[in-house]
């Protein structure tokens, strides 16, 4: 399982009147997280998309469990728990600075070819980026 760590500070356009993050903004925190993550690993979106591979997302759940609020810095905790093919799932843990739990999330993306529209298997170069946290070891 790939894991990754991400901080986000929440600015004051993120939030409602009180003072809270709005329910709509935690798919942009996914977003970072993931953007992040695989640019960690040597992976930049911008260079998939170049090379006609893109990921639209085709599953997004959101639990909130308590509220993010202006200013806060946030730390996502993301997992990637298993291995692609055609899909890519990442999992998020958001907590604030008091290591509170405020939010739990998961995305499944579908690598899709540009041209075609079609879904496709997962680019060669992050199968080979992931290999070693999905290698089974006798």
């Amino acid at each position: 399982m790939y894991t990754h760590t991400t901080h986000v500070r929440v600015r004051y356009a993120e939030t409602d009147q009180m003072g809270y993050v709005y329910y709509g903004q935690y798919p942009t925190y996914y977003e970072v997280a993931r953007v992040e993550a695989l640019r960690a690993l040597g992976i930049r979106y911008k260079d998939m998309e170049a090379s006609g591979v893109m990921m639209p997302v085709l599953e997004l759940r959101c639990k909130y469990i308590r509220p993010a609020r202006y200013d806060d810095l946030l730390r996502i905790e993301l997992r990637i728990p298993v291995e692609p093919q055609m899909r890519i799932r990442f999992e998020y843990e958001i907590y604030n600075e008091q290591d509170v739990l405020l939010n739990v999330g998961e995305t499944t993306l579908v690598f899709v070819d540009m041209q075609t529209n079609k879904p496709v298997m997962t680019p060669a170069n992050i199968l080979e980026a992931l290999a070693p946290w999905f290698t089974v070891e006798s």
